[in-house]
């Protein structure tokens, strides 16, 4: 088949969270298997700062922006066998950050992402590539199959292609005034309930949602939760009037990239079948983060944006009572002020055994995955997460908030219908997640229990071998649905 991938962001080109590593590493496997796979994005200033290797191409698509003309110019740039085109316009993404600054979105965005998605219709057809399907991400996305249903739904062109759209974080749904419908090239008439009209404003995430032929989302149990009224963020009616076609598959993990046998971060490469070294990792990573070097003293890791989403309201209510406990916590993050704060507090408090950078380093990150023990995911709502896999092939077990991708593949040694490889809460609370960490303390001075729980984890497949033959199953799916052949 050939595959078009359209994004807002790509590993290694630019990313900000999970959704790029999806857009990298399930091309890189369907590549594997044959298929003719090509991916679109954005050409960001991030893109040329990080010395990407990108030719100047020869062809540009036109878009009329409020009557004015703007031109997306082709670039190209390759992911191993995967040719990369990104579009530039540098009035649109010649800026700092990808979607906005630390004091808010940028005002534009609706013009940025909807002249993206207007362009690469445009230059499908200016390079004669005719995809059988274009697999869309997120909002940022969300308007090409609008665009292909309604604006050109008799290009014959595109007649024959079918659109996935995949959910990545149903809380981002790109909402704008509806004073922006002309700018993005709509008319009024799709402004109704049963179209993009969300409480007076326009949502693209309800336009993907609509329009694609299949809908997916980053875990089984994410696409069950997101159908209920506490989970749905307000779409949860509209997600299920497409129940039919909407499917939840767990994203995989790029094993070539996280393997600690081959990891060039990590102080001491190990295995499955020796895990000698993960203990060099962990006095190395306890030195490295001017903490205590004690073999005996279980360590929490924890690698994540510090939003509420991500359990930060119960982690600091926990930090007194941390800060105590014969245990140690490593932290790699940055985000609200408020949970910066809080551990920047309890370390000016004399905190000696809580070890916190701000920030993100791709060093660092790898280095807390192999030299800490257990690792920290108390997630209010988690699609799918990667940390915990990233954790489990590292033979770190993951403590985590029963819920989204989290729910799918952390269980607990209370369960009686899997194998344990972590510890699972329900409730979200600070007493219910310090109830886990105290149980997985206790399980950590069971040598032979914890081993079985590492070895468990390196050895559980949640490569993208496995979620790639699901995604191929809806694709030729939705390939039928026009007609063509799969």
């Amino acid at each position: 088949m050939k595959i078009l991938f359209v994004a807002s962001e790509v590993t290694p080109f630019a990313k900000t969270g999970g959704l790029a590593d999806v857009a990298s590493a399930l091309p890189k496997t369907l590549k594997t298997l044959g298929h003719d796979v090509r991916i679109m994005m954005p050409f960001y200033s991030v893109v040329e700062r990080g010395g990407m290797a990108v030719r100047k191409g020869r062809k540009s698509a036109s878009v009329m922006v409020d009557g004015v003309e703007k031109k997306g110019f082709l670039r190209q740039a390759s992911l191993g066998e995967i040719p990369v085109y990104l579009i530039e316009n540098k009035e649109y993404f010649a800026r700092e950050e990808l979607y906005g600054t630390p004091g808010g979105d940028y005002p534009d965005n609706a013009q940025r992402f909807s002249f993206f998605c207007r362009c690469v219709l445009e230059l499908l057809k200016k390079m004669d590539f005719r995809p059988d399907i274009i697999h869309c991400h997120d909002w940022q996305t969300a308007l090409i199959p609008h665009y292909l249903k309604h604006e050109r739904k008799n290009d014959p062109f595109f007649a024959r292609t079918g659109v996935i759209f995949t959910i990545h974080n149903l809380a981002y749904q790109g909402l704008f005034p509806k004073e922006e419908l002309p700018t993005m090239g709509l008319s009024r008439e799709c402004f109704t309930i049963d179209g993009l009209e969300f409480y007076g404003k326009v949502n693209l995430l309800k336009g993907g949602i609509l329009t694609a032929d299949i809908v997916t989302t980053v875990s089984e149990a994410y696409c069950r939760e997101i159908r209920t009224p506490e989970m749905g963020c307000g779409l949860h009616g509209v997600l299920q009037t497409r129940k039919d076609d909407l499917v939840g598959i767990l994203n995989g993990l790029d094993y070539e990239e996280w393997n600690p046998a081959m990891d060039r971060e990590i102080m001491k490469n190990y295995s499955h079948a020796s895990l000698s070294g993960k203990m060099v990792d962990k006095i190395g990573l306890q030195r490295l983060m001017g903490l205590a070097s004690a073999p005996e003293i279980p360590v929490f890791g924890m690698v994540s944006r510090m939003v509420a989403q991500k359990g930060f309201d119960l982690i600091t209510e926990l930090l007194p009572l941390i800060a105590k406990a014969p245990m140690q916590l490593v932290l790699l993050g940055n985000g609200e002020e408020r949970y910066l704060k809080a551990f920047n507090d309890i370390k000016a408090a004399g905190a000696r055994n809580i070890a916190f950078t701000s920030g993100f380093d791709h060093s660092l990150a790898p280095k807390i995955y192999a030299g800490s023990d257990l690792f920290l995911m108390p997630s209010f709502f988690e699609p799918c997460g990667l940390g915990q896999l990233i954790a489990m092939r590292y033979g770190t077990v993951p403590v985590v908030r029963r819920t989204g991708g989290l729910a799918d593949s952390v269980f607990d040694p209370r369960d009686n219908d899997k194998a344990p490889n972590g510890f699972v809460f329900d409730e979200y609370s600070a007493e219910a997640l310090w109830e886990a960490m105290n149980r997985a303390l206790t399980a950590y001075q069971d040598k032979a229990f914890w081993k079985k729980l590492m070895r468990r984890g390196m050895s559980s497949d949640y490569s993208w071998q496995n979620s790639v033959h699901k995604y191929l199953e809806l694709y030729r799916k939705a390939l039928l649905r026009k007609g063509g052949e799969a």
